[in-house]
């Protein structure tokens, strides 16, 4: 007999992990010159792999939080969520993740709800503002603001903490079927709404890229899913500039 149903969405454990840990990661930056983060996503049904990477930047003293990219669960089961929180949250430092489109399946948007929090979020990290956003439209049938222009709008101008760059982070990037294609434009325009746009991150095609999609000169970085066992590291520099990495480990 089943203890309960996959997708009960009883949730033990600590939630709404993106808003104390976009807390943790803007405090901790608070004044620093050079902000260094890790992009890595996809980790579905790789456990191991998921444990691994955490020791592997936990042996390193040079990272000041992680992006993971969406696709957390692979069935949208509570029990994925909770698991894969259980695993990220031994890392030392902090991280947050975006939605993915395997995260809808089920009732995996409730659970990823109550475990991390809204999909749509921003947050500081010393002069750069990032942000994370819903882009899993096919998922959503097309019936709801994914991506969420109203969201974007607000989010734009933040005169009580100015921000010098900003880097925009989704799970299915532009052009993807997933993505709602019928705005790929409008989402272009939004883009370079915010101040000095530096780079865009996305994961979802489980295989490491970098394309300038609209040959605007902002460069869209995938990540590897993590099974191949890679992460990014991006270095954001006090004249806006930037460098990354991609890491085996």
């Amino acid at each position: 007999m089943f203890e309960s149903h996959p997708y009960d969405v009883h949730i033990t454990g600590e939630r709404n992990i993106n808003k104390k840990n976009s807390k943790r990661i803007t405090e901790a930056c608070k004044d620093k010159e050079v902000i260094r983060f890790v992009f890595m996503g996809d980790t579905q049904r790789w456990y191991d792999e998921t444990a691994d990477f955490v020791n592997a930047i936990n042996l390193r003293d040079d990272i000041d939080f992680v992006i993971h990219g969406g696709d957390i669960s692979d069935f949208g089961a509570t029990k994925e969520f909770i698991w894969q929180r259980d695993i990220l949250n031994g890392l030392h430092v902090p991280y947050v993740v975006a939605i993915g489109n395997h995260d809808y399946l089920g009732n995996g948007e409730e659970a990823f709800r109550a475990i991390f929090g809204d999909p749509d979020f921003t947050f500081m990290a010393g002069k750069s503002k990032f942000v994370c956003l819903d882009t899993n439209a096919l998922d959503n049938d097309y019936s709801r603001d994914i991506p969420n222009f109203s969201f974007i709008e607000e989010t734009i101008t933040q005169e009580e903490n100015p921000y010098e760059n900003s880097i925009v982070i989704m799970h299915v990037p532009p052009f993807d079927r997933i993505f709602n294609n019928n705005v790929n434009k409008v989402f272009e325009y939004y883009i370079h709404q915010y101040n000095n746009p530096l780079f865009c991150l996305h994961a979802h095609t489980h295989h490491w890229s970098i394309r300038d999609l609209f040959d605007d000169g902002v460069l869209y970085y995938g990540c590897d899913a993590i099974h191949e066992r890679t992460y990014m590291i991006f270095t954001i520099n006090p004249d806006n500039t930037y460098t990354y990495e991609l890491v085996h480990f």
